[in-house]
């Protein structure tokens, strides 16, 4: 009892030194510290939900997976009013996606006073507005609150884990299940991979994961105790993704080796200063080889080559007579009918689609509603996608569309070299990490639609965040380290 009051007469004297507006001040900055953490881990937890159910692809997990990060933001509003700051300039990297969601909502607009719209689909391009208008805040909620180093270790372990997570339930789905239903009522034996309903949407998760991976085992190089462990976690996800035998992921995955050499085969004053970081008297002469010219040329050439020949490989199709395993859902067509379902076919209708509406394109969501004026086929299956990213984007969006997104590579790029200049090798490493795992995605997706899967799209969002980072340390997090 004498103790409790002597600490309450230390503590009576501070207290009153501080006036109202101060005392407030103090209480609105603690609240504001606690909201932040309430926000960074709660996305945390939420984005390791997204991968569960079949990767977040029924209308009603996409609605609550919505739903919560519009809550999430509006937590970020209130705790940005208590501190005094939302640092929206951390942010800058995704105006250029937030510019593309607004041109979506003008593409639903209707023109001249009739119910005459840009968007094929106008209900399906709001729809799609407000999916990427949920990225968008996944993506400032993490620039926001990925303040510090530890932060941004979570946030790798997270991507890693959600993969190696899917890896094993996949390879053990495909040793154990003969029946309909493996903890998911709709997988199906032989149909699919991990807990993707699509064998080819697996591979997006994993490429971006193993970028990571390479990127801890560069920023860990002295630490050869764990190189074990990285090389575990990379067997894994590799053979997971050759196991589930999409040839798209298979071949992504070989060019993001080349990528991955072509990324550390930098300019002299880098490779230095990566050399430098390893430590390592072979890896530096290995990397003195490949920054020579004749070296880069041969890579770029390889690169190139690479994408054509696969680009070529998986596009014809020669094998499978329908998109993403046709034949093993609905059975083989009838004699003389024609679906013009391979991308073979795809692809020339979608091209034809862009040259008519070259401006703005015919609405993003609006494709599969579209493509039916252009495909050539019987009407009893119609492409619901383009299956290349690229020429489905050049056709939603038009000119105006490839502008904006110019825009964010542009964008993104500046960034990007800002981190790879950072004194911190961690930071340098995982940033080239990234790159890698999004180099492999840009790769697959000129033959597959894997980020219109949510939780491919938000890794590819959390993988824009891990690049571009910030390095300055927020100042809440560290008033209330001092404080504690």
């Amino acid at each position: 009892m004498k103790m409790a009051d002597s600490i309450a007469q230390t503590a009576a004297p501070v207290a009153s030194k501080l006036t109202a507006p101060e005392l407030m001040q103090s209480t609105h900055a603690r609240v504001a510290l606690l909201l932040g953490r309430v926000v960074f881990y709660s996305l945390i937890t939420l984005i390791a939900f997204v991968a569960l159910p079949y990767g977040t692809v029924e209308p009603w997990w996409q609605a609550l997976f919505e739903c919560a990060v519009f809550t999430l933001a509006a937590l970020w509003l209130v705790e940005g009013w208590l501190s005094g700051s939302w640092q929206l300039s951390r942010c800058y990297v995704l105006l250029p996606l937030l510019a593309l969601a607004g041109f979506g909502l003008v593409q639903t607009l209707s023109l001249g006073g009739v119910w005459l719209t840009i968007s094929a689909d106008p209900h399906g391009t709001r729809l799609w507005a407000a999916r990427m208008l949920a990225l968008i805040l996944v993506g400032a909620l993490l620039l926001r609150y990925t303040s510090d180093g530890r932060r941004l270790r979570l946030l790798i372990y997270l991507v890693i884990g959600v993969a190696v997570a899917s890896a094993a339930f996949g390879l053990l789905r495909q040793m154990t299940q003969h029946e309909v239903g493996f903890g998911l009522p709709y997988l199906k034996p032989g149909f699919g991979y991990a807990q993707f309903i699509n064998k080819n949407h697996f591979p997006f998760l994993i490429e971006m994961a193993l970028g990571l991976v390479l990127g801890l085992a560069v920023s860990e190089s002295e630490r050869a105790v764990r190189w074990p462990f990285y090389l575990g976690i990379a067997l894994l996800l590799s053979g997971a993704l050759v196991s589930a035998n999409s040839r798209g992921g298979v071949f992504s995955l070989l060019c993001q080796l080349l990528c991955a050499a072509l990324f550390f085969s930098a300019p002299q004053r880098r490779r230095d200063a990566f050399a430098s970081d390893i430590g390592s008297h072979a890896v530096g002469r290995a990397q003195r080889l490949a920054s020579s010219p004749v070296m880069r040329a041969l890579l770029a050439v390889c690169l190139l080559l690479a994408v054509v020949v696969g680009v070529v490989w998986v596009g014809g199709d020669p094998l499978a007579s329908s998109v993403e395993s046709m034949p093993i859902e609905v059975g083989a067509p009838a004699a003389g009918v024609r679906w013009a379902v391979r991308r073979a076919d795809i692809w020339p209708a979608t091209w034809q689609m862009f040259k008519d509406h070259k401006t703005a394109g015919v609405g993003f969501g609006g494709y599969w509603m579209a493509i039916t004026a252009y495909h050539n086929g019987s009407g009893e299956m119609t492409p619901q996608e383009a299956h290349n990213d690229y020429l489905e984007f050049l056709a939603s969006g038009g000119l105006i569309g490839v502008v904006l997104g110019a825009w964010f590579i542009y964008v993104f790029s500046r960034r990007v070299r800002a981190r790879l200049r950072a004194p911190d090798k961690f930071r340098r490493a995982v940033s080239v990490g990234a790159l890698t795992g999004l180099a492999g995605v840009a790769v697959h997706s000129f033959v597959d639609f894997g980020l219109h899967i949510t939780i491919n799209a938000v890794i590819f969002i959390v993988l824009v965040v891990i690049a571009t980072a910030s390095e300055r340390p927020d100042r809440q997090t560290a008033s209330g380290r001092r404080r504690s």
